[in-house]
């Protein structure tokens, strides 16, 4: 994959761009080279670029006037909240400004009774549940990067986590939200409110404007929680497994999948116990009142053994927090096993995990790489975590097809390219695969009536963007189109 050339003409005014950033932020602008060394790239580690400056806002009203100028000025703009993007969504360009959301980091009200908290984009995920849990209450989207990644991002990836198949990704956790638009202009968008715009915002990948607060679900804490861990002899069995609980109209609080690999690296790295010897396990949570944990544990179990699985139910809450411990650090042991990782996000039909997990081993012997599986296995959303060394002659490139290759094969199968990473670089090539031109020409339509001078993260998401005149766009501003008397076709 090549970056995109930076314009000259934007480089050229570099000094005078940095001073009138300055004059917005005094506190809060990184030029030197060694800073910017520091926001060069993202979690898509293979690809890193310096930006041509760097902003780090505290205020709304900042943002609001640093998109403004930035529209003045014809700057790319691209926004980062912790850079953990897997897909690239916040590389840098080096004709663009860097827009950080970190230091937007304030829990502004929570509100036990209405059940929701307001808090800014640079809050961490983990941070909201850390807020409320002294009343009874947390946060359930629960992303593996949940310490580190910030709400802003979430929302922009729409990010899922552990427990996405029974309580959903961010956009079903999002009430509402304040986004500054690429002309400067705050708006709020909220749920009811005539055109769905705040499920247009989610997953947006910053494309269409910059989220500067957000109002989140919170849930009680179930009264009982119950983890059963499933472990297989094969790979296949176990997915013939998660497709007959679900089958059984079963809707597990979250069931998660490691293969024999994932599973030694994960032992070695922080010893949550899993079983030796297994080509597979499965950890499950069950969670509710008491009477339909019960009956939903004992009826997992029963299916999982039929699939030839040896069952084991954590005995107390210690031995629940070592499984899912294990489980989230699945992507840092990969270091044992190889330097560099790819971690690829593609979402296919449950009954398809057998066909699925068996062809993909099949491509890493053909690629000559070698990958472990961990993923939601609920919602078939996979993360196939491939790993390689980037310093030897190839491999990245190898380690690139084979990526893609699953991929496609999961919109062969009537899956899609992502599930809660985004698109960002990595995928954007990929889109034609599953998108026809009319697809791909009416979602840049929808970025031309936010965006219309393509100022906000470009190159991301679409592997061609035609200027909007080119779509005969209307830019939408303050909830009007131009012309309104005219009849619209």
């Amino acid at each position: 994959m090549e970056l995109a050339a930076p314009d000259p003409s934007i480089l050229n005014r570099r000094a005078e761009i940095v001073a009138r950033l300055k004059a917005i932020v005094p506190d809060g602008v990184v030029s030197d080279r060694a800073g910017l060394a520091a926001f060069d790239g993202d979690a898509l580690t293979a690809y890193r670029q310096s930006p041509l400056v760097c902003v780090l806002p505290r205020t709304k009203e900042q943002v609001a006037a640093v998109l403004k100028f930035a529209r003045e000025a014809c700057v790319p703009i691209v926004p980062r909240g912790a850079g953990t993007s897997l897909s690239g969504g916040a590389l840098p360009r080096a004709d663009g400004i860097l827009l950080g959301l970190s230091r937007m980091n304030r829990i502004l009200e929570i509100d036990i009774e209405n059940r929701c908290a307001t808090v800014e984009p640079g809050v961490t995920n983990l941070a909201i549940t850390r807020a409320v849990e002294g009343h009874g209450f947390y946060y359930a989207p629960d992303p593996s990067s949940q310490i580190a990644c910030t709400i802003g991002g979430n929302i922009a990836e729409n990010s899922g986590g552990l427990h996405c198949l029974k309580y959903g990704l961010t956009t079903n956790n999002l009430l509402g939200a304040m986004l500054v638009t690429i002309d400067g202009e705050i708006v709020r968008l909220d749920e009811g409110s005539g055109y769905d715009l705040l499920g247009v915002v989610a997953g947006s990948e910053g494309l269409l404007g910059i989220v500067v607060e957000a109002t989140v679900r919170i849930l009680r804490k179930p009264p009982v929680t119950r983890t059963l861990m499933a472990a297989f002899h094969s790979v296949p069995a176990a997915g013939q497994c998660v497709a007959d609980i679900i089958a059984c109209g079963i809707v597990p609080a979250a069931m998660e999948f490691m293969d024999r690999r994932c599973i030694e690296a994960v032992e070695d790295y922080c010893a949550p116990g899993y079983p030796k010897g297994a080509e597979g396990v499965l950890i499950i949570d069950a969670d509710g009142i008491q009477s339909e944990v019960d009956d939903a544990i004992a009826r997992i179990a029963a299916i999982a053994r039929d699939c030839g699985a040896e069952v084991r139910e954590a005995t107390d809450e210690a031995e629940r927090a070592r499984l899912w411990a294990g489980r989230k650090a699945a992507f840092p042991a990969m270091g044992r096993l190889a330097p560099d990782m790819l971690c690829m996000d593609g979402t296919i039909p449950r009954r398809m995990l057998p066909k699925v997990l068996a062809r993909m081993a099949e491509m890493a012997a053909e690629n000559g790489l070698g990958f472990c599986n961990v993923f939601h296995a609920g919602d078939g959303n996979l993360h196939p975590l491939i790993i390689f060394d980037v310093m030897k002659e190839g491999e990245l490139e190898r380690a690139e097809k084979f990526g893609a290759d699953i991929l496609r094969l999961c919109v062969e199968v009537g899956g899609v390219l992502t599930g809660e990473h985004g698109v960002g670089v990595e995928k954007r090539d990929l889109m034609p695969e599953m998108f026809s031109d009319a697809d791909l020409a009416q979602q840049q339509r929808l970025k031309c009536a936010f965006d219309a001078g393509g100022l906000l993260n470009p190159g991301k998401v679409f592997p061609t963007l035609s200027a909007c005149v080119e779509q005969g766009h209307m830019h939408v501003k303050g909830g009007r189109v131009p012309y309104p008397n005219l009849p619209r076709f």
